[in-house]
């Protein structure tokens, strides 16, 4: 078996690995792998995936999937899974940090220290007794409204497919999540009907001028219309990890607003994530030559 590590995971993978095969980083030997691990960067395109003739598994360590043709995976026999589970402790924390940072001036203040000020008049505010409303209540939201409940947040969350939270009141509608939120943050798939879920119309529904943070996936976001909204002054500040188009180009409409905050795609990159998702790489392909899918 051939194993080709095509994007970037933890230095231990390759040698943890090699006990099931033959183990490379080489793209130039896409033809010859069994199984091929990617995170973000590789699209396995169906031209990807037909230049693989021996392709049997794609692991994409992490949790979404929009980067695999998932569609054609199956139509080729060739088994396409994700690491769900390793990912949501490191997303969750960068969403908290990036909820944090906004209402404690944490960016404005760093600023302005480096520029020799001391600006006290700029007040702080709390997360405490705020509303947080979750587009989605999977692993990394559960994670998420955990922590706000800690900090003594009011947590209502929106979710198509899930009815109940130990974590989180759920409402039947997006709007309802939205209407009172002081704080609102996707954690959704990418999907037809999730694409563009914030926009002017669902905008227009908010009522307290949130701070809107998206650890999940760029193009849930009209990023045109919550630049719009950030400069009209209906949402008062956008925290983003994702983009719709990745490295952002500069003609990305949210560089030309000053109360947004940005990270480059880094949530689930912590040194403890990079192991987690090792490990759940070998769990899978582990399991899965022992129920006799993979040889």
């Amino acid at each position: 078996m051939l194993i080709l590590i095509s994007d970037a995971f933890d230095k231990s993978l390759p040698d943890k690995l090699k006990v099931f095969g033959e183990v490379t980083d080489d793209s130039s030997r896409l033809a010859e792998a069994d199984v091929v691990l990617v995170r973000s960067k590789t699209k396995c395109t169906k031209d990807y995936i037909d230049q693989a003739k021996n392709l049997k598994l794609i692991i994409r360590g992490g949790v979404g999937m929009d980067n695999i043709d998932k569609k054609y995976c199956a139509e080729k026999g060739i088994l396409a899974v994700n690491t769900p589970k390793s990912s949501a402790i490191a997303v969750a924390e960068l969403t908290f940090a990036l909820m944090l940072s906004v209402p404690n001036n944490l960016v404005y203040y760093d600023l302005t220290m480096k520029k020799g000020e001391w600006n006290k008049k700029t007040k702080r505010s709390e997360l405490y007794g705020k509303t947080l409303a979750l587009l989605g209540i999977g692993n990394i939201a559960t994670k998420v409204a955990e922590r706000a409940r800690a900090f003594g947040m009011d947590v209502v969350a929106y979710d198509k497919y899930v009815s109940s939270s130990p974590v989180a009141a759920m409402v039947p509608t997006v709007e309802d999540a939205v209407k009172n939120a002081d704080y609102i943050s996707l954690h959704l798939p990418l999907t037809e009907e999730t694409e563009n879920i914030i926009c002017s119309r669902l905008i227009d529904k908010m009522e307290k001028k949130p701070v809107i943070i998206n650890t999940g996936r760029g193009k849930c976001v009209d990023e045109s219309d919550v630049a719009q909204a950030l400069k009209d002054g209906k949402v008062s500040w956008f925290c983003t990890d994702v983009y719709s188009s990745e490295p952002p180009t500069d003609e990305n409409p949210l560089f030309s607003c000053s109360n947004v905050t940005f990270t480059p795609h880094v949530g689930a990159n912590s040194v403890e994530n990079l192991l987690r998702i090792g490990q759940e790489v070998y769990d899978t392909i582990d399991s899965l030559i022992k129920e006799g899918k993979l040889k």
